[in-house]
This record gives C-alpha cells, sequence and structure tokens, in this order.
C-alpha cells in the first residue's frame, strides 16, 4: 500500500462519510490533473504544468503519499522555473505510476 490514511483519519474525528468524500474527491480529480499535466508536457506549457503539479501535491500530501509529493514538488518547481522540458519527463513517469497505482488501491480498498 503506498498511501495511509493518517492525516485524513485525523481530519475526520471519526466520520467515514468524510473519508469517502475526501476519496471519491481523489479518484475524481487527480486522474484528470494528471491527464492535463501529461497534455501540457507534450504542449511544452510551463505554466498549466506548474499549475497542474501544485493542484496535484497536496492531494497525494492529504494520503501521506511523501514521496509522491516530493515528485510533485519537483515538477512544480521545474514548471514554475521553465526548466528543460527533457527535465520534467524523466519525473513525470514516478508519479503517474504511483498516482495509478494509488487510484487502483483506493478502487479496490473502498469498493468503488
Amino acid at each position: 500500500m503506498i498511501y495511509n490514511l493518517d492525516k485524513i483519519n485525523e481530519m475526520a474525528e471519526g466520520d467515514e462519510d468524510f473519508i469517502n468524500s475526501v476519496i471519491s474527491v481523489f479518484l475524481d480529480e487527480v486522474p484528470q490533473d494528471l491527464e492535463g499535466l501529461e497534455k501540457a508536457l507534450e504542449e511544452q506549457d510551463h505554466q498549466q504544468v506548474y499549475q497542474l503539479a501544485h493542484k496535484i501535491k497536496p492531494n497525494v500530501d492529504l494520503l501521506g503519499m511523501e514521496q509522491t509529493r516530493a515528485v510533485a514538488l519537483q515538477i512544480e518547481t521545474l514548471g514554475k522555473n521553465s526548466a528543460n522540458m527533457s527535465e520534467i519527463r524523466t519525473v513525470f513517469p514516478l508519479l503517474k505510476k504511483d498516482i495509478h497505482q494509488v487510484v487502483a488501491e483506493l478502487k479496490n480498498d473502498f469498493n468503488l
């Protein structure tokens, strides 16, 4: 399991509906943001790369995905600094792999 619910559980204070809501929002938004990020990379749109990585970062952080958050932060910083797109492309597969894995795990673990 590449995620943990410690932060969400702390915020939820036992409210299962809240936990399910956070998971649902993650599953709805993050894969779309990831697709947008991939498209922004193809279009070499640094601003969009920055914005989408910035948006993904707190979502993976909420699920305790520290390594994934670090990769999102790296992509965010590279996008903000208009770094060479090939540099961003070398890091992006790590983010993509982790997000696809966590989406599959969440769907399985929450029967979604």
